[in-house]
């Protein structure tokens, strides 16, 4: 053999096996982002079930909040926001949707979310926040089911009452979205006009496993994750279900 087919035989040898490698390297790495945005989805999931179940147990955002959900339409729900920094990622701002199913008493998601707009205050003070929005209206669920929306814009948000007679008063609330906070363990209502609403598509994915929107989570209902169960138990729960 030629000493020159011999050194292209080598090398095309070599660019092989480099190839193979680094595909494998590659592939490996990327099983472990996706494994690592999973477990951050899960842990998103357990920290939204906990602090809804810390909203319905206070004796003056429970009342309010569990005459709320019966009628909602869906939930939002954010364990962590931070005050003027608004990280849309892991480290803040993210939350997890829930929807009601019209055609029977159960509700269907989560669907993940981030929340940011630099303006947006505390009114109840703190560096940060735990949130809960109730979506009234199919028009608040349909525009949170964009890939981003501007709350207060295109949907109303009203800050849901709080204390003696809340529950009374939410009889009478028309707006889309119902928002209420709670920081340094005062609950409150708490305007959220302006904020931005955003789909977290990474963790979504993450979570099912592929390519999902929203709509495929929330109204197609074509996916689903039974790690999800417990959460859909305490809003249905909440809402006056079993």
């Amino acid at each position: 053999m030629d000493a020159g087919i011999r050194e292209r035989s080598h090398a095309g040898l070599l660019f092989a096996i480099v190839a193979v490698l680094t595909s494998c390297i590659l592939g490996a790495s990327w099983a472990s982002a996706a494994s690592e945005k999973k477990a951050d989805a899960e842990r998103l999931v357990e920290k939204s079930r906990l602090t809804l179940e810390a909203f319905v147990a206070d004796k003056d955002m429970g009342p309010p909040l569990k005459s709320l959900l019966p009628r909602a339409k869906g939930v939002l729900i954010y364990p962590q926001v931070l005050k003027g920094a608004f990280i849309v990622g892991a480290a803040g701002g993210s939350g997890v949707m829930l929807a009601h199913e019209a055609k029977a008493p159960h509700w269907s998601g989560p669907a993940f979310y981030t929340m940011g707009e630099a303006s947006f205050g505390l009114q109840i003070g703190g560096e940060a926040m735990e949130v809960v929005l109730v979506a009234l209206t199919e028009k608040g669920v349909s525009a949170l089911l964009s890939t981003s929306v501007k709350l207060g814009g295109n949907v109303g948000v009203a800050a849901g009452p709080v204390g003696a007679g809340a529950a009374a008063a939410t009889q009478n609330l028309s707006a889309d979205i119902v928002s209420y906070a709670r920081a340094k363990g005062l609950f409150a209502g708490v305007s959220l006009d302006g904020a931005v609403v955003d789909v977290r598509e990474t963790l979504n994915d993450a979570y099912y496993g592929k390519k999902v929107t929203p709509t495929d989570i929330l109204v197609k209902g074509s996916v689903k994750n039974a790690q999800a169960n417990k959460l859909k138990a305490a809003v249905s729960k909440a809402a006056g279900g079993k």
